[in-house]
């Protein structure tokens, strides 16, 4: 088979390059081993693989290092040895087209979702809602479906609550859901959740699919990188949710592709575990759904951690490449969990595989590949292949060059705030009390401004929005209200 169908990752022992069938690399993987192992540099070397064979590439930049992918490597040291190592390796430096992307719009560009596309299951896993207020967060999204309200923004969904908290009435059947004590706690979870910085996730444009997946001119696939170095240690409920976001937006996108020569999307979920701690159990079983089905979309997952252990089971028993750096084993607990590592490999009768797992250096792991038929293979001690492209960070410089060459660049740089429910509701409050002031024989704007009646109403000062409400006057919502797979799974009703 040509090495353009193969991921070369690396050599046997005796020298002989491991390769992971390309075809089969939808099946996902898994790369894990102890911090200093070698894991980050792994990574690298996958994605300039997919990169090489026209696939895209979505990771999380944990440390600020991946970011290396988009400058030239200079092998020096170690690494000069290990390519000298592999003569079969065709090794040529070289940059890759990297996508910068930053939540904050800081260090890449904005990276935006909105409320009605995430929808209230994984908005509700994001604030770790109770089940009454839960509740209160289904019956908003209901009555913004029902109403034509486009929930854009946090503010939005908290004129919203403001709004129902005021006329309980359009509730309906749901208004015994609706206690003012779970829409104050509502409200309070999602003013901590803007203290966290997540407020400049939510909002327009929104991330468009297809930008992922287009090539780079030369035809190499497009890594596109997230900028988490920040994200997840000061929110790790957004960092998580925003991959769950992602990964169900793709698979409720993505057409069927049946049995391709090759995925469209490589996915490298970094710091896995975030995805799995604290999820409600409803959620991970949807997750555990996706990562099963989303491979015939042509769409390839592989998760990054320390410990396998820290994957559901129902999702290990799903992964096809498994790249297993060095653990280390010190308690009872941690040579227990060592065991069971070295059981989910197909045996290698040259070598015992729970011994392997303490010896491995730096750089070096077992890999469980597939074989043609798409069975295991056996397990192989294998040196990763150093990446082409650089093994560390970005300069400021640099990385502002990436952004500003970027094929993207300007299309989501600027925030656009629309007339969503905010400004509808503002609206509607100055409708409602204008008549009420001219009957006390006052013209409105002698009692109160309307900027000032809407904001009572509201829960706040309108501002902006509210003179472009004034401006836009009662357009139609023609929009329907997508909420994404999986809150649709879970209740969520698609119209």
């Amino acid at each position: 088979m040509p090495e353009s169908r193969q991921l070369l990752l690396g050599a046997d022992p005796s020298g002989q390059p491991v390769s992971h069938l390309l075809r089969l690399a939808n099946r996902h993987g898994l790369i894990a081993g102890a911090t200093g192992t070698g894991k980050t540099v792994t990574l690298q070397r996958l994605a300039e693989l997919f990169s090489d064979a026209g696939v895209a590439v979505f990771a999380a930049d944990i440390k600020g290092d991946l970011c290396g992918l988009g400058a030239a490597g200079e092998p020096q040291g170690k690494i000069a040895e290990r390519i000298a190592s592999m003569p079969w390796l065709a090794h040529r430096p070289q940059a890759y087209p990297v996508t910068l992307w930053d939540v904050a719009g800081q260090s890449g560009h904005p990276l935006r979702t909105t409320l009605s596309e995430m929808g209230p299951l994984l908005l509700g896993a994001l604030l770790q809602l109770t089940d009454s207020q839960q509740a209160v967060l289904y019956a908003a999204f209901q009555v913004a479906d029902r109403d034509g309200l486009l929930l854009l923004d946090l503010k939005d969904l908290k004129a919203l609550l403001n709004h129902l908290q005021a006329h309980p009435e359009v509730l309906g059947e749901d208004r015994a859901l609706f206690t003012p004590q779970s829409s104050q706690a509502l409200l309070r979870k999602l003013a901590t959740l803007e203290q966290q910085g997540a407020e400049a996730l939510f909002g327009e444009p929104a991330l468009q699919l297809e930008d992922l997946l287009q090539p780079a001119a030369d035809g190499r696939g497009r890594i596109h990188l997230l900028d988490a170095s920040r994200l997840v240690h000061e929110a790790p409920k957004v960092y998580a949710t925003f991959l769950l976001w992602l990964l169900a937006e793709l698979f409720e996108q993505l057409p069927e592709r049946g049995d391709a020569d090759q995925p469209l999307l490589a996915l490298f979920f970094d710091e896995a575990h975030l995805l799995f701690a604290d999820t409600p159990k409803a959620l991970q079983e949807r997750l555990e759904q996706v990562v099963r089905l989303i491979r015939s979309k042509g769409v390839g997952v592989y998760f990054v951690t320390q410990s396998p252990s820290d994957l559901p089971d129902a999702v290990l028993a799903q992964l096809g490449l498994r790249i297993q750096h060095g653990l280390r084993a010190f308690t009872a607990k941690e040579q227990k969990s060592l065991r069971a590592v070295a059981d989910g490999f197909r045996p290698n009768p040259e070598f015992n595989t729970l011994d392997v797992l303490t010896e491995l250096g730096i750089g070096e792991a077992l890999v469980g590949t597939l074989e043609d038929k798409g069975t295991p293979a056996m397990v192989q001690r294998v040196a990763i292949a150093p990446p082409q492209s650089r093994i560390g960070v970005l300069s400021e410089a640099e990385r502002a060059a990436l952004i500003r060459q970027s094929p993207l660049a300007g299309r989501y740089d600027r925030a656009v705030d629309r007339e969503s429910a905010y400004e509808l509701l503002a609206e509607r409050a100055v409708q409602a009390e204008a008549p009420a002031a001219v009957a006390k024989g006052k013209p409105a704007e002698q009692d109160k401004s309307l900027g000032d009646m809407a904001g009572e109403l509201l829960g706040g000062a309108v501002g902006q929005a509210m003179k472009s409400a004034m401006r836009q006057a009662a357009n139609q919502i023609g929009r329907e209200l997508v909420r994404g797979l999986m809150g649709s799974l879970l209740g969520g009703k698609r119209r």
